[in-house]
């Protein structure tokens, strides 16, 4: 099936087998491999990218079912520059081996986009559903919390 989508802010355009799953279209046909895949059952969060602005599991959603959305990996949340958000997680060290780092980022980019004065037990309930091995979860959150400010300002909620 021809599937037309916009994935970072570009239009792409690829055929797909109808059970192909967004994670391998991303991964496999379109080249961004920031998406990672662990569990394929979406348990860990490893795959989490952006569908029209909400975090969903890419290892469970179909490619065909994002005809004519908007889908956001890593690579497309920042330009040249790492944003607020990646910075601390620097600062922070909340990459360890950094496979879980994806989904960490594009999970909290959601959660601080829609709740920006998102309190610590919000921002540990909403990142609950990402596993990290290396038991980082501390440097996240610190992460997590120090990267707020730079989703609030005027308009927020």
């Amino acid at each position: 099936m021809k599937i037309e989508f916009s994935l970072n802010g570009n239009p792409v355009s690829t055929d797909v087998e109808p059970r192909t799953t967004l994670a391998d279209c991303i991964r496999d046909d379109l080249g961004q491999t920031g998406t990672h895949l662990a569990c394929e059952h979406g348990v860990c969060g490893a795959c989490t990218v952006l569908v029209n602005d909400e975090a969903v599991r890419s290892c469970l959603m179909l490619a065909v079912q994002v005809q004519g959305e908007r889908v956001v990996t890593v690579e497309g949340l920042s330009g040249d520059e790492l944003t607020p958000l990646q910075t601390a997680f620097r600062k922070h060290h909340g990459l360890q081996c950094g496979f879980c780092t994806p989904g960490f980022i594009t999970t909290a980019h959601a959660l601080l986009s829609h709740e920006p004065y998102a309190d610590e037990e919000r921002i540990r309930e909403v990142l609950s559903g990402n596993l990290c091995r290396c038991s980082g979860y501390v440097p996240i959150i610190e992460a997590v919390l120090e990267a707020r400010s730079s989703y609030q300002g005027p308009g927020s909620k």
